[in-house]
């Protein structure tokens, strides 16, 4: 039985693409395993976290809606507070309004502390969340390639000419990883699904001066 060319040609092509697919990006962590030891930049991850980043995105047209809702109710205010200068003070309008005005400004207070707390505490959430689903990634991943040390590291590059970057590089506990960055492995797993393949290539960790990808 004969197969064409073009089948050949595609079956191919299929294979190449499962084997991409399945392969994680090994370079950076290429050592991890032989020296049983592992670097992760959990800062990059959160950057890069897929749904970590909708979820925040979200939050912020939330914040929004609150502050346009808060701005609207606060304006409110504001006109009755002008509305009361026209009054004589000790006049029973004045003293009215006056009243309704201390009430409906002690409501707004603790509205907008309300509403202040309830979205520090959903941000909280968020991040706590995104950290134990990053943390069960590492832990995973160092099982599973035997890993018995995992430190947290910034690969971000150094900016000789910013003070808050050269003090990071003189302060930061790993001097020197020889090819033992799991950070692309870690963003790799807690991305997986949550985007299509292009949206994943561009969340694909830049090369950096001094590190192997």
């Amino acid at each position: 039985m004969r197969i064409s060319v073009i089948a050949v040609a595609l079956m191919v092509c299929l294979s190449s693409a499962y084997v991409a697919q399945g392969q994680a990006p090994a370079g950076a962590s290429a050592n991890a395993s032989r020296y049983g030891i592992g670097v992760v930049d959990i800062s990059y991850i959160f950057k890069n976290h897929l749904r970590f980043k909708a979820m925040m995105d979200q939050m912020k047209g939330d914040v929004k809606k609150i502050e346009d809702k808060l701005r609207d109710e606060r304006r409110q205010i504001a006109k009755r507070e002008e509305m009361l200068k026209s009054y004589k003070p000790g006049s029973a309008n004045y003293k009215n309004l006056e009243e309704q005005l201390a009430e409906e400004k002690a409501k707004f207070n603790l509205r907008a502390a309300k509403e202040r707390k309830e979205l520090l505490e959903r941000e909280a959430k968020i991040y706590y969340q995104t950290y134990l689903e990053v943390n069960d990634a590492v832990k995973y991943y160092a099982q599973r390639s035997k890993l018995g040390l995992v430190l947290r590291f910034n690969g971000d590059p150094i900016d000789p000419n910013r003070r808050e970057d050269v003090l990071r590089a003189i302060n930061k506990p790993v001097v020197y990883q020889g090819s033992v960055d799991i950070t692309p492995d870690i963003l790799q797993a807690v991305n997986r699904g949550a985007a299509r393949p292009a949206a994943a290539q561009a969340n694909r960790r830049p090369a950096i001066p001094g590190r192997r990808q």
